[in-house]
């Protein structure tokens, strides 16, 4: 029996009651999502801006305001609107007191994203600076924030700028470590909201942003004209808009927004597009297609206005309202309805689009039969080699099919050979992270066909642990992770690895799912200090650091690392690579550039950026001296 004073004691003194500031941060994931270093773009310093400018959205679409001001730069973050400014009395009270805001009268905001008065609360709580200024009337009203706590609250005064609201923070380093932003990604969010309010600018860092065309544009810029089947379709209407095209790639990628917020994890809105789009298009050609086949290589967008939205997380990326508003029609069926009027009028209109469609159709009906039979057999040996291959070691958390559910922080490690293999398996998290080992250097599948990926007992295995047959819906891993030694194999089989994905799934990649290990080339120590160096330029300031004659150890490849080290670089501190699609670079280009014939031009682009360790060296004494 265990011995009483052991024993958790839990009685009125075990109860505690949290204000505002303390429940954010001591629970930060549930008002921003995951925390992150900025190298993903889901990361909570990305909400931490969306949820400051999604207030500044509001406003434009209540007709308040058409340019937003944003300003990124050592990690200080700056949004202006030209809204109405927060009414002056009540401006610490807005950025400050839960439950509090102007949203909860469905009249001024009747279609808003921010609902539940939380958003700029937790920027403030979770900021180790915050200030907001309203300017209205011409006065203005400035209060300052120290991690929520109001440090500062400056008297009315009068101004002459025009009437909005202006938020400054620095996001707490102690809570989001070692991050820093990632322009594409603050880029391509610029784009979301200009995409969804036509009218709107947005100055980013010097850079304007304006759509004039919505979801038309957004479609061309996520295409490239030369490797789209057809014209992109467009079709608007009331509180809905939709962009449908098809490409010659691998995959279904989908964008989907309520009320301009992005709900990257889709929600009842996505899932009644598609379905109302597969009903549509078997009721205009007369044809029970099979869904595979209508859905291969489709790239669409929808963008819907709803009435008091639910989404299922206070980050807002998936939708759970089931009706457009408390008294209007259910979403599945206010969208099967305007695409069952809107698309059949777009084709019956644009006959040789309706042809290029159904071509298109056919073709992955004819790819999909002539793979049946490859597929059921490389389905049968990987079901057979899970019971005993050693190719994955599973983590415990991962996508749920019967709780329809996805655990965000997981991630799947790609590495090559058994010691790295081993020391990442020792090392890792068996919660959250799971490791793949390659056998060798993988098949370069450039210009192959997708049936490769079942004869191919490699990526047919590596396919299966992702969960990706069949797209990228149930992908049981949010981060896959190529882990290889930062040597010429290494990055030979990095190459190889992403070829794979670009050219079989580059969905996958486009949805931020991909990344690159970073791993230290040196450690610098001597018996007080352990410095780990990425870069030769850490390493030269770790030597200062450090001082007289310290160890330099060069780390050759992953399993010189030992598993005790290992968990340094793959815990709290790891730091990853996304791979990013430029948007002026196509898929099949890119393929063809570094991984189709040696040409002349790669032949002078390797030579021109061959940099090996004893140039930099070279350098760094130069300039020193």
């Amino acid at each position: 029996m265990a011995d009483k004073e052991t024993k958790i004691v839990y009685d009125e003194s075990s109860i505690r009651s949290l204000d505002w500031r303390e429940h954010i941060r001591l629970r930060p994931g549930m008002y921003i999502g995951k925390l992150g270093d900025g190298s993903a773009p889901d990361d909570g310093i990305y909400v931490l801006m969306k949820e400051t400018i999604d207030n500044c959205i509001d406003e434009h679409v209540m007709g308040f305001g058409k340019t937003i001001d944003i300003k990124v730069q050592d990690n200080k973050v700056f949004i202006r609107d030209y809204g109405r400014g927060i009414p002056l009395g009540k401006v610490v009270e807005v950025v400050s007191r839960i439950n509090t805001g102007g949203k909860y009268d469905s009249k001024a905001f009747q279609k808003s994203v921010g609902l539940n008065g939380v958003g700029t609360k937790a920027v403030n709580a979770l900021s180790t600076y915050f200030k907001v200024q309203s300017f209205r009337d011409e006065k203005t009203k400035i209060a300052e924030f120290d991690k929520g706590d109001l440090i500062k609250e400056h008297n009315l005064q009068a101004t002459l700028e025009p009437d909005g609201t202006a938020i400054t923070f620095i996001a707490d380093d102690s809570i989001f470590k070692n991050y820093h932003y990632i322009p594409e990604f603050i880029e391509n969010q610029m784009w979301n909201y200009c995409y969804l309010n036509s009218g709107l600018t947005l100055n980013y860092n010097d850079k304007k942003f304006y759509s004039k065309n919505g979801l038309l544009d957004l479609l061309k810029r996520k295409t490239n004209e030369e490797e789209i089947r057809y014209p992109i379709i467009h079709i608007k209407g009331e509180d809905i808009e939709v962009a449908i095209t098809h490409e010659n790639s691998y995959g279904e990628e989908y964008y989907s927004f309520v009320n301009g917020q992005h709900t990257t994890q889709g929600g009842t809105h996505l899932l009644a597009f598609r379905e109302a789009y597969a009903k549509t298009i078997r009721e205009f050609y007369k044809k029970e297609f099979d869904l595979a086949d209508m859905r291969a290589s489709i790239v669409a967008a929808v963008s819907l206005r709803v009435q008091e939205p639910v989404f299922e997380s206070q980050t807002k990326t998936k939708l759970g309202s089931t009706n457009m508003g408390p008294n209007d029609p259910t979403i599945k069926n206010f969208i099967t309805d305007f695409l069952k009027k809107s698309l059949d009028d777009f084709l019956h209109k644009h006959p040789e689009i309706a042809d290029a469609l159904l071509k298109r159709i056919m073709q992955s009906e004819r790819e999909r039969k002539d793979m049946a039979g490859i597929k059921k057999l490389a389905n049968e040996r990987a079901k057979k080699a899970s019971l005993h291959n050693k190719k994955l070691r599973d983590c415990r958390a991962h996508y749920n099919e019967e709780k329809d559910e996805k655990r965000y922080n997981t991630t799947l490690f790609i590495t090559e050979g058994d010691s790295a293999s081993g020391s990442i398996t020792k090392s890792r998290n068996v919660e959250t992270q799971a490791v793949f080992s390659l056998r060798g250097k993988p098949l370069n599948c450039y210009g192959l066909t997708k049936k490769v990926v079942y004869e191919n007992e490699e990526f047919n295995l590596l396919q299966h642990a992702l969960n990706i047959e069949e797209g990228i819906e149930y992908l049981r891993y949010n981060q896959i992770v190529i882990a290889t030694d930062a040597d010429v194999d290494g990055m030979h089989i990095r190459l190889l690895m992403l070829t794979f994905f670009l050219q079989f799934f580059p969905d996958l990649v486009k949805n931020g799912h991909l990344y690159i290990l970073e791993t230290p080339l040196f450690r610098v120590r001597n018996k007080q200090q352990t410095i780990y160096c990425y870069n030769e330029d850490e390493k030269q300031k770790a030597m200062v650091k450090i001082g007289t004659k310290p160890e330099i150890t060069r780390f050759k490849g992953l399993g010189e690392i030992s598993p005790e080290e290992f968990g340094l670089f793959i815990g709290d501190n790891i730091r990853l690579q996304p791979v990013i699609l430029k948007q002026e670079v196509t898929i099949q280009k890119l393929l063809e550039y570094y991984m189709g014939k040696n040409t002349l031009e790669r032949q002078n682009f390797i030579i021109d950026n061959l940099r090996v360790e004893k140039d930099i060296v070279e350098e760094k004494t130069l300039s020193e001296s």
